[in-house]
């Protein structure tokens, strides 16, 4: 349905992995990647997790496979930090839900994608895109390096920080949510009292302001990744210029910043979640300020827009690879059912866009839900968070489902 045409994908991580796949099944002949990054990809240890029903509909169409390791959930636990001589070091327990998940290290889930890129897709690495530009006939790559070559579609998988989006919809810039999540991972093996914590539960630590989520992800054995958001302290938006889009790789935190994590591990979590925090090295913890935005269209002329690329959700949503892979999974499946080719982008625009807004719109609730105008956890307990929750959110959505592709019957 590519009509034998070359390909270009800028990015190549999930999901430029995940566009290549959709390209070559849907008959492009020449598939360029360009990716940044000159090393393995495979070496990044951030966790996600993955609903069951998502998982079957990825499975299903080809995108997922259970021998990619995973570490499977069961429940979610709310916890909260009340002070009684009852509690224990978890905490109060308010409340459990179940927790469908599946829980996936992004370097292994990246490493299996890669594999599965066929051969023949030449997958350039240290290959930096400067910018992009329409021609008569398609577009045209312009490399940091300086070269430049033509290709019949270009598909933007670079990320939130995008060169295809920039030529695209030059407008369309990330927005500032006003609060931080500072992320960490470690061996399992870390832990004082890993029994405290059965490997299915999911943890939701809450606190005003902000929570803590924690699951286990596999690495071998397992490692403890954790994600915590809050309002960063007095001054650091300024002097982190959160206004330009941005993040604090491992090892790079301010003492500002360490300051303010450990005040709330001290004063605001449960002693074990406290700990759990505090075991973290510094090498290990990463920062992300919270940014949303949708690109208005996800197909415009030769131009196509995957993954952060198109749409960055807040990762309440736990939106960010899935939602890569499904756009991947929407994109074969316009490919394969449209007549023709301009027929065929503008059905993955049609259905990629809607979703990308809905994303958004979700990520914004819950963030509103659990970080900014959080209810006294305290005052909850089962039947008063079930109330809340529902209230909260009333399309089902979020209770942690995630939203499916909306393709329908995958054509394979």
């Amino acid at each position: 349905m590519v009509d034998g045409g070359r390909v270009a994908v800028v990015g190549g991580s999930i999901a430029g992995c995940a566009a290549a796949l959709a390209a070559r099944r849907g008959g492009a002949d020449e598939i360029v990647v360009y990716e940044r990054a000159a090393g393995s990809l495979a070496e990044r240890g951030v966790g996600l997790a993955v609903h069951d029903a998502r998982y079957a509909e990825l499975e299903s169409a080809g995108y997922m496979d259970a021998g990619m390791p995973w570490v499977g959930l069961v429940r979610r636990r709310w916890y909260v930090r009340a002070g009684s001589a009852g509690d224990t070091v978890l905490g109060r327990e308010i409340a459990a839900m179940p927790f469908p998940f599946r829980t996936y290290n992004w370097g292994p889930l990246w490493r299996d994608l890669r594999r599965a890129v066929p051969a023949d897709v030449e997958f350039r690495t240290g290959a930096a895109v400067a910018r992009v530009e329409a021609t008569a006939g398609g577009a045209r790559v312009h490399t940091a390096a300086g070269g430049a070559e033509e290709f019949g579609l270009v598909i933007g998988a670079d990320g939130y920080r995008s060169a295809v989006r920039a030529c695209a919809f030059p407008d369309v810039q990330p927005r500032y949510a006003g609060y931080l999540a500072w992320r960490g991972a470690f061996p399992a093996q870390r832990l004082a009292e890993p029994g405290l914590w059965a490997e299915e539960d999911c943890a939701y630590v809450v606190f005003p302001g902000g929570h803590l989520i924690v699951y286990r992800i596999p690495d071998g054995g397992h490692r403890v990744n954790w994600v915590l958001y809050t309002a960063p302290p007095p001054g650091v938006d300024a002097a982190l210029r959160v206004d330009l889009p941005t993040s604090l790789p491992p090892g790079t935190l301010t003492d500002a910043l360490h300051s303010h994590l450990a005040y709330v591990a001290d004063e605001l979590l449960p002693p074990y979640w406290g700990d759990l925090v505090r075991l973290t090295a510094p090498d290990e913890l990463a920062l992300q300020p919270m940014y949303d935005f949708t690109a208005p269209r996800y197909a415009t002329g030769r131009f196509l827009l995957t993954g952060d690329a198109a749409t960055v959700a807040r990762p309440h949503t736990g939106a960010g690879a899935v939602k890569a892979l499904q756009d991947g999974a929407a994109l074969e499946s316009a490919f394969r059912s449209a007549p023709a080719f301009d027929e065929a982008l503008a059905a993955y625009d049609n259905a990629r866009t809607e979703a990308g807004g809905a994303l958004v719109g979700l990520g914004r609730s819950l963030g509103r839900a659990l970080v900014q105008e959080t209810p006294d956890w305290r005052e909850l307990d089962q039947a008063g968070l079930e109330a809340w929750w529902e209230q909260a959110d009333g399309t089902g959505v979020f209770g942690g489902k995630q939203l499916d592709s909306g393709t329908g019957p995958h054509p394979r």
